[in-house]
């Protein structure tokens, strides 16, 4: 194969990087971006490229620079410093229509397709004739979707598919739109292992096909598994950029953090007291949850793996009064020993039971009020009776003193609005919000999803602190490590029962994944 002479470097890439296809132009070139909000850099004299026919992972902390980054690069942010060429020409854009229109196509962990509408309705739109007929619109889209061994029907409603399968539409319809740079922001955050699958295929193929690939993930061992080349950014600034090939999770995590971070560890026993702080007996609601039974004890940690659907999530909410099981045959839930059943989780929090939900930021907080009002929110809700006045000294005190307690990373936190928050510090908030009384019982739901190294380190002390403290702490969660790390005993659900149980000892990911499957 012909090859060019090598290029000239970015800083802290490495020579072996230079070898590249002689076509293999850079499809972006970065060269000294920066973005200033105020007196402070969000990313500061950024250098990066991407080339097609390449998977490029983007790493980092929350907060760390990526997503301003990402949204520079597909037109919804304007960059103040520094060059971006793309295709060779030099661009800013003003608004995403203009970086879609030359070829860059970003897919959100939100996605941003009309959910009332059918998948062939969303691949055409934007390009519809007049006139349109379903049943060649239909038609066009099952060959698109065919040709990306997409297998989603084209007439289904978005609404009903899975969020693997609304980025795979994404994706079809950036390539469909002639994408030349995709960027793929957390597209495994909430997906299923076999929807994982189909979407590292779907990238492999877009790469193949000559497709510029930016992939955004907190989940190191896939950055590891699919990526070409890694650029690791730590406080808005490039740390290095190196071939894949060269880097494992640690060297990575020592260039996000600049520490080591110890985060597969299993805790010291405790343990258990004479009678469970909360008992859950035959619990069933159809079609989710059957017959599922299983006691927490104060002061240990209990984890719950298991694969998505299998009736973890939706107990949990029986338990806190979200869901409300049958009063005939739905079984009994019992706390320190008497039945209980709750109408609101309000209830339940009263009486000791705190729910973390998994999905933060549809249940777990208000986007658009500040930190110190979310979590004075929480403190007020679990009070008997509601005051009809909250004062702001009052909020402020309380806020402040979660903030800090929790480690929440902000400038001003009366101010600060969720949405502008990181993954890390809005997962902290909503555990502060639930966490403003002392509980009997923790059930968190996915504590550390979508969240980056550091932070998950400083969640598991948090949860751990929990336990130690006396709390019965129940975490439900689908990566196996941080069952591990974290757990004194260890259950698995399969089909809306629990079907195994290990202790710290004992358990291996092994083990626990062939309860769950099998």
């Amino acid at each position: 194969m012909v090859r060019l002479d090598p290029p000239t470097l970015l800083p802290g890439t490495d020579p072996a990087a230079a070898d590249y296809p002689a076509a293999t132009v850079p499809v972006l070139q970065l060269t000294g971006i920066s973005k200033i909000y105020g007196q402070d850099y969000a990313v500061r004299e950024v250098d990066f490229e991407v080339r097609a026919g390449e998977v490029h992972a983007l790493l980092g902390e929350n907060g760390a620079g990526k997503s301003t980054l990402a949204k520079i690069i597909a037109g919804v942010t304007k960059h103040d410093q520094g060059t971006l060429l793309f295709d060779g020409v030099s661009r800013t854009y003003s608004a995403p229509v203009e970086a879609s229109a030359a070829g860059v196509t970003m897919v959100y962990q939100e996605t941003s397709l009309v959910e009332t509408m059918t998948v062939a309705q969303n691949l055409f739109l934007g390009n519809e004739k007049l006139f349109n007929r379903m049943s060649p619109l239909n038609i066009a889209a099952r060959g698109l979707l065919v040709a990306h061994n997409f297998h989603i029907r084209p007439e289904a409603v978005v609404a009903s598919l899975g969020a693997a399968q609304k980025q795979m539409v994404e994706i079809a319809r950036g390539i469909h739109r002639q994408a030349k740079l995709l960027i793929l922001d957390e597209p495994t955050a909430s997906v299923t292992p076999e929807e994982k699958v189909q979407l590292f295929l779907s990238m492999e193929q877009a790469k193949q096909r000559g497709v510029a690939i930016i992939f955004i993930t907190h989940n190191l061992e896939e950055a590891l598994a699919v990526s070409d080349r890694v650029t690791v950014l730590r406080d808005g600034v490039v740390q290095a950029t190196r071939p894949t090939a060269e880097l494992d999770r640690e060297s990575i995590v020592r260039m996000m953090v600049g520490r080591d971070v110890e985060y597969m560890r299993h805790p010291a026993g405790r343990e258990a007291e004479p009678i469970p702080s909360l008992e859950v007996d035959n619990v069933t609601l159809l079609p989710m949850v059957r017959n599922m039974s299983f006691s927490v004890y104060a002061g240990q940690i209990l984890g719950i793996a298991g694969l998505v659907g299998a009736g973890r999530s939706e107990v949990a909410m029986i338990v806190a009064g979200i869901s409300k099981r049958r009063r005939l045959g739905g079984g009994q839930i019992r706390l320190d020993g008497r039945p209980v059943r709750y109408r609101t989780p309000r209830q339940a929090r009263r009486d000791g039971i705190v729910y973390i939900t998994e999905d933060r930021k549809a249940s777990g907080f208000f986007s658009q009020m500040s930190i110190v009002e979310n979590i004075h929110l929480g403190h007020i809700s679990a009070q008997g009776r509601l005051p009809l006045l909250a004062t702001p000294r009052e909020r402020k005190t309380v806020g402040e003193r979660f903030v800090e307690r929790f480690a929440i990373r902000t400038l001003n936190p009366a101010r600060a609005k969720l949405v502008e928050l990181s993954g890390g510090n809005q997962q902290k908030v909503v555990l502060a919000k639930g966490l403003t009384i002392r509980p009997k019982v923790v059930i968190i739901d996915e504590p550390t999803r979508g969240v980056d190294v550091g932070a998950i380190a400083e969640i598991h002390a948090i949860i751990r602190g929990l336990a130690d403290d006396g709390v019965a702490v129940v975490v439900i969660s689908s990566y196996l490590p941080e069952i591990l790390a974290l757990s004194d005993r260890v259950l698995v659900a399969r089909n809306g029962s629990i079907v195994a149980e290990f202790d710290a000892d004992d358990a291996d990911e092994e083990n626990i994944m062939f309860a769950a499957v099998h």
